[in-house]
């Protein structure tokens, strides 16, 4: 079976250097904040290529913590896009602001369009998540905010070291989110999340907020909560930055085969756009009839996913919003959709079976 993911390859590749930080943050007994983690943040915050880094307790945290501390007028709406995963919109709920889902545009990001024509009086920040590694367009995100006023967060979950015109996501809002749930780019041996900002009073204020709203030991300035990336993860992922461009290399040379070697008529293949520099973290194909396609692979021996069965509007979970997105290309879109295997992992041999079989399938 052609693997959609393996993490085990991952780590033997490069298990001598995680052994060692594991046995070390063991022997210093480091297992929550000290050297590791502040490492990380610093060598995190270089690479991106921002000022102020904090690590968290996941990717979700990280968002409801950057919502949280931009301030924002209670119950104002937060446009959200209809086609990512939950945790984006379930950030908003959490922080008593309301979603307003916006519709995806040919590269599966958030429709600039779409913003303008769901900006209301009451809106407040937009999330730009840059879904399976694209960037959005965070050129025209960032003209629209200027000219409404309004706040801007990356959702930089699925696109660690993914680029605009030579520059890192996570510095073109007021403040960014990243995961480091096991199965991103950048992946810890857990959870863990990291926010990022330029803005150094914004950093500080987020540091406290997820360390119990403490400047120091015992002395909590405002109530806060318990957010912290731990030791652990930190050393973790410390070792494996070192390989993400490497790793992102192998995803893109991926990526040229499929864009280039599959030519069924029955699959769509994703659009990139140009001045980018793709993360990968999903290669997302359409197709019709996608459970027998999908069978179809499994029998072939290849792994797949769906990368989201369901637009977020359409979920029970937001009924209550009675949002009608029948006129959204993504609640459209959303019964197509199969992410095929992509990543390090693959050997060409593997590559090549799945650009085969892809292209033999018949749709009968």
């Amino acid at each position: 079976m052609i693997k959609f993911l393996d993490l085990k390859k991952q780590y033997l590749e490069i298990k001598d250097e995680v052994d060692e930080v594991i046995f070390d943050v063991i022997e210093n007994s480091a297992f929550v904040g000290g050297k590791y983690v502040e490492e990380f943040e610093k060598n995190f915050a270089n690479y991106i290529g921002v000022k102020n880094s904090i690590g968290v307790g996941n990717g979700t945290d990280a968002l409801e913590i950057a919502l949280w501390s931009l301030n924002l007028p209670k119950e104002s709406e937060v446009l959200v896009p209809a086609n990512t995963f939950i945790a984006t919109a379930e950030a908003v709920s959490r922080n008593g602001l309301k979603v307003k889902f916006v519709d995806s545009n040919k590269y599966y990001q958030i429709n600039t369009k779409s913003i303008e024509e769901n900006i209301t009086e009451n809106t407040s920040t937009i999330i730009a998540v840059h879904l399976y590694g694209h960037p959005a367009n965070m050129r025209q995100i960032n003209e629209i905010a200027k000219k409404h006023n309004l706040k801007v967060i990356e959702d930089c979950a699925q696109a660690h070291g993914a680029m605009i015109e030579g520059r890192k996501v996570g510095i073109f809002s007021d403040v960014a989110t990243f995961s480091f749930y096991p199965g991103k780019n950048l992946g810890a041996y857990g959870d863990g999340g990291m926010i990022i900002t330029d803005n150094d009073e914004l950093a500080k204020k987020i540091r406290m907020y997820s360390n119990h709203g403490r400047s120091d030991k015992y002395m909590h300035e405002f109530e806060g909560r318990n957010s912290r990336l731990d030791g652990m993860q930190a050393a973790i992922l410390n070792v494996k930055l070192k390989y993400l461009d490497k790793w992102l290399e192998k995803r893109n040379y991926v990526a040229k085969r499929y864009l280039s070697e599959i030519k069924n008529p029955l699959i769509k293949l994703p659009k990139v756009a140009d001045n980018i520099y793709h993360a990968w973290h999903l290669f997302v194909i359409q197709v019709e009839n996608r459970d027998k396609f999908r069978e179809y692979l499994t029998k072939n021996g290849i792994q797949s996913g769906i990368h989201y069965p369901i637009a977020l509007p359409k979920l029970k979970a937001y009924e209550y919003l009675k949002f009608d997105c029948t006129k959204f290309k993504a609640c459209r879109e959303d019964k197509y959709l199969v992410s095929i295997p992509i990543g390090e992992h693959l050997k060409n041999s593997e590559i090549d079976t799945i650009i085969d079989v892809i292209n033999s399938y018949k749709g009968e």
